[in-house]
């Protein structure tokens, strides 16, 4: 048998950080949380405070999922992401509003399909409006960085102020389904019910959209197109449709966490999106463009963090994200679980 040659890698050359490779990111999310427990020693305001940063976590991947794969795919830069959010917030707390009579009963089941129905409403409004969004103003720049940053900004105000038009200046304030208000006691802690569904539904999305970029073909396409998009169209394949399909998804799914995040907050205004749309591109950035997971593990650090600091220091939450992006950066340039581009 041949000797192995002498630059092949052994597992006693590989530095630790090379020997944890692809589970790095899930230890640090670990690590974070171990540390805020230290940090909080009481275990039901470690508890409250780690729901609600999972809940945060979980609305700020599903706004940010989409993002991740439109610039991962598309190379498109669409600061115009944050009206999808507002008016999936607007769309579904109008829903919400109508069916006030199942929303405000004692029954879990008219609780569940009012927001439902608000959700689904919500997701074909911005999906709708994604489709127009992207045929208007994103395809005319195409490959011209600066002209997208300047256009879906420009496309963001225009949809603030059609939603102040439709709705008014005013907030709108929102009071959750019946049953999904208060919290149920757990080992001494208060968690939120809402919060709880809100874990479970981001959840949801994250396995559903990781099925389906690992276990269907247009997964296959998608996933094949962020990595070499002119091997795919030579394949034959359709990918500027793909990109549409992609756009709006994205859309849709920014128009599901303006729904979650209206509900969390209690409040909706016009401005909203654009307020969430720093702790989004923080996500993207450092979760790695393109992927879905990087994005997930991102999110939940982020929403965590935000969390443990603002209890102990109100202060430092205003940075404490902006230094994670910061040393996770100098960590990992193109982030923890980035999609490298064939050249």
């Amino acid at each position: 048998m041949s000797a192995a040659p002498e630059h092949a890698p052994t597992m006693a050359r590989l530095s630790v950080g090379q020997r944890l490779g692809p589970y790095a990111p899930v230890l640090l999310l670990a690590a974070i949380m171990a540390i805020g427990h230290l940090a909080i020693p009481a275990t039901s305001s470690w508890l409250t405070l780690t729901l609600s940063g999972l809940a945060m976590g979980m609305m700020i991947f599903i706004m940010a999922s989409g993002l991740t794969l439109v610039f991962g795919l598309m190379d498109v830069i669409n600061f115009g992401h944050g009206a999808f959010v507002s008016v999936g917030a607007f769309v579904g707390v109008s829903f919400l509003l109508l069916l006030e009579h199942m929303s405000g009963a004692s029954s879990l089941t008219l609780n569940l399909t009012a927001l439902m129905v608000a959700i689904v409403g919500a997701m074909a409004a911005t999906g709708l409006m994604g489709w127009a969004f992207e045929r208007v103003i994103v395809k005319p720049v195409y490959g011209h960085h600066l002209k997208q940053i300047l256009v879906t900004m420009g496309g963001l105000i225009v949809v603030e102020q059609l939603i102040i038009v439709l709705w008014g200046p005013e907030e709108i304030y929102i009071t959750r389904p019946e049953s999904l208000k208060g919290a149920i006691t757990f080992a001494g802690a208060a968690l939120e019910k809402y919060r709880l569904v809100a874990v479970g539904i981001g959840i949801v999305v994250f396995l559903a959209m990781r099925w389906t970029l690992r276990r269907t073909k247009i997964g296959l396409i998608v996933r094949a197109g962020v990595e070499n998009g002119e091997m795919v169209m030579a394949l034959g394949y359709n990918l500027r449709l793909v990109f549409i399909g992609v756009f709006v998804a994205g859309s849709a799914l920014a128009g599901l966490g303006g729904v979650l995040w209206g509900l969390y907050q209690e409040v909706v205004t016009a401005h909203m999106g654009n307020q969430t749309m720093i702790l989004v591109f923080i996500v993207v950035i450092i979760g790695g463009l393109g992927s879905v997971e990087g994005c997930f593990i991102g999110a939940l650090m982020v929403g965590l963090l935000q969390n443990y600091v603002a209890f102990l220091e109100p202060k430092a939450a205003l940075i404490s994200n902006i230094a994670l992006m910061v040393a996770i950066l100098m960590w990992r340039p193109m982030g923890m679980i980035p999609v490298v581009k064939a050249k």
